[in-house]
Formats: C-alpha cells, sequence, structure tokens
C-alpha cells in the first residue's frame, strides 16, 4: 500500500544525545560532504538505538509518575470512601461525637500531659483553649482546687461532658433534624476545602522532591513519607476545624427567630415618603431660580471706543468677550 521515508540529521538531538558520538566523524572520514543523503546500515542501526533508548527512557520517566500517582491515589480512595459514607448517612451524631472525643482529647494533652506531674499541667492555658475555639468556659483550676482525686483521664472525661451538655443545649433549641443537617453540611464543606489544599500541597512538594537526591535520599520514599504525613496533618485539622464550628455556632430558638422576622415585617410596612418638596403642589419656598442680570451704567454702542480706555472700538476689546 505504500511506505514512508524518514530523513534525520546526525546532528539532530536524537543523534546527537542517545546515539555514538563517533558516527559524525566516521562519516566525515568517509568523505561524506555536507547535505548530502546517507544510506547505510550504520547509522540505520544508530538511529534504531537512539530509537530504544529514547523510549527506554520515556518508560521509566512513565512508571516514576505512576509510582507518584499511587500515592495520591491511595489518599484519594480513603477521603471519596468518607466523602461517600457522608453523603449516604442521614444521621452522622456518633461521628461526630467520635471526632469530638478525639479532638478533646488532644487538646487536653497539650497542656496537661499524660502521665506528669501536676507542677507540669498549663491549666489557663487549657481554659483558655477551650474557650476560644469550642466557646466553653470551664473553670478547670477550681475542679482541680475543689477534688484532689480529679487526675487527667477524669478531667478529660468532665470536659467532654461539659462540651457535650453545652451541645445538647443547641439540639434542643434548634432541634434535632435540623442540627444532624448542620453537622453534615460543616463536614462535607470542610472535607472538600481541606482535600483542595492538601492537593496543592501535595503538587508543591511533589515538584521539589527530586533536590533530596542531592542529599544522599531516595526522592520516592521521601515523598510517600511526607505525604503521609500531610495527609495525618490534614485530617487533624479537619477535625479540630469541625468541631471548633459545631462547638461555636450561635443558635436561637424558633420563637426568638419569629420575633426578630416579626420586627422586621413591621419596619418594612412603616410608610416612607420619599419625595420631593415640589411633588405636593406647593413650591419650596426656599428655592431660589437663576436671577437675570442687571446692566449698571449707559449702554455702549458696539461701534463706541471701549470704556476701557484702549482707544479701540468696543467690538474689536471688551466686546468680543459678549
Amino acid at each position: 500500500p505504500g511506505s514512508s521515508r524518514f530523513y534525520l540529521s546526525l546532528d539532530d538531538a536524537l543523534m546527537r544525545i542517545f546515539a555514538s558520538e563517533k558516527m559524525a566523524s566516521m562519516m566525515k572520514r568517509l568523505g561524506m560532504e555536507k547535505g548530502e543523503a546517507i544510506e547505510h546500515p550504520w547509522v540505520t542501526r544508530a538511529i534504531e538505538n537512539a530509537q530504544r533508548k529514547v523510549e527506554g527512557r520515556n518508560f521509566d520517566i512513565r512508571k516514576q509518575l505512576l509510582e507518584y500517582d499511587d500515592v495520591a491515589n491511595d489518599q484519594r480512595k480513603v477521603i471519596y470512601e468518607q466523602r461517600n459514607e457522608l453523603l449516604d448517612e442521614s444521621d452522622i451524631s456518633e461521628t461526630v461525637q467520635a471526632i469530638r472525643e478525639d479532638v478533646i482529647s488532644g487538646v487536653v494533652d497539650e497542656y496537661i500531659p499524660p502521665q506528669s506531674l501536676e507542677e507540669m499541667w498549663d491549666v489557663s492555658g487549657l481554659e483558655q483553649r477551650l474557650k476560644a475555639d469550642f466557646a466553653l468556659d470551664a473553670p478547670i483550676q477550681q475542679w482541680l482546687d475543689a477534688d484532689d482525686k480529679l487526675y487527667e483521664e477524669k478531667l478529660r472525661e468532665k470536659i467532654l461532658d461539659e462540651l457535650k451538655a453545652a451541645y445538647k443545649a443547641k439540639e434542643e433549641m434548634v432541634g434535632e433534624q435540623v442540627l444532624r443537617q448542620f453537622e453534615k453540611a460543616v463536614m462535607l464543606q470542610n472535607l472538600d476545602s481541606n482535600w483542595k489544599e492538601h492537593l496543592a500541597a501535595m503538587d508543591h512538594l511533589r515538584q521539589g522532591i527530586h533536590l533530596r537526591g542531592y542529599a544522599q535520599k531516595n526522592p520516592k520514599q521521601e515523598y510517600k513519607r511526607e505525604a503521609f504525613e500531610l495527609f495525618s496533618n490534614m485530617l487533624e485539622g479537619l477535625k479540630l476545624e469541625v468541631i471548633t464550628i459545631l462547638s461555636r455556632v450561635q443558635v436561637r430558638a424558633e420563637s426568638d427567630v419569629e420575633k426578630v422576622e416579626e420586627q422586621r415585617r413591621q419596619a418594612d410596612d412603616v410608610p416612607k415618603n420619599f419625595q420631593h418638596a415640589e411633588a405636593d403642589g406647593e413650591p419650596s419656598e426656599d428655592v431660589s431660580g437663576p436671577q437675570a442680570a442687571m446692566r449698571q451704567g449707559p449702554k455702549v454702542g458696539r461701534n463706541d471706543p471701549c470704556p476701557c480706555g484702549s482707544g479701540k472700538k468696543y467690538k474689536q476689546c471688551h466686546g468680543k468677550l459678549k
């Protein structure tokens, strides 16, 4: 049916990088002139070897890209599995409760290290953190002064009970169904936003991970290790954001909402008079129209001498300004 014929210069990047350097010098010794077509088995073999090297190099590049993509793909499976579970469930209160316990446990451990002496506890810092992040005004120091046996484990449970009670009060005000919908919306929204930020961080990590080779480290192993750390930090940050939003959200009883809405409707019903003073047919007294200019002194003719004393006719002097 036909055939294709390809032309390739010995100075081409394919031959210059991947073929033998002796090929061009050997052809010059054989007396080949510039621009002359070369048809020789050695040249054909050199081109085939160069193409084979290029294909092998591209295969290695794709293989490395696939190994990097597998790391992100494994994380993507975890995120999408959790997201699908959230979409399928109508009640995620148990999930929220488990996250709340995990978050509070981590916060308490930051200020009250496990198996530590009471002198090492940062009670005031913990009180400020609970009030700032979770809107919980917990008098922890008073609890400790009142109970000598209140150790870190019992203190953690007491803080968690206080947070549960405050959240339960919100649920009683707005209703269980409304709060369940709000929990689901907060979880999905924060999951999506944190996942997008994580993907951007992964791309940034991937762009510079090859520099680890200068430190005699395997870039792929370093990428897997740091990608796992980024993923773990993203999940921990997601948990903290969700519990912070759910704890700090301000809710109102239905009667309060109806009262505010009634006040707004009454304000809208008040007649408003946005019209000019002349709209009722009576002109305003303080409105002054343009006044006609009054001439003082005798009228000067166009051919008369100009009153300024220039000696010119009025029409050729100040009369031009009229």
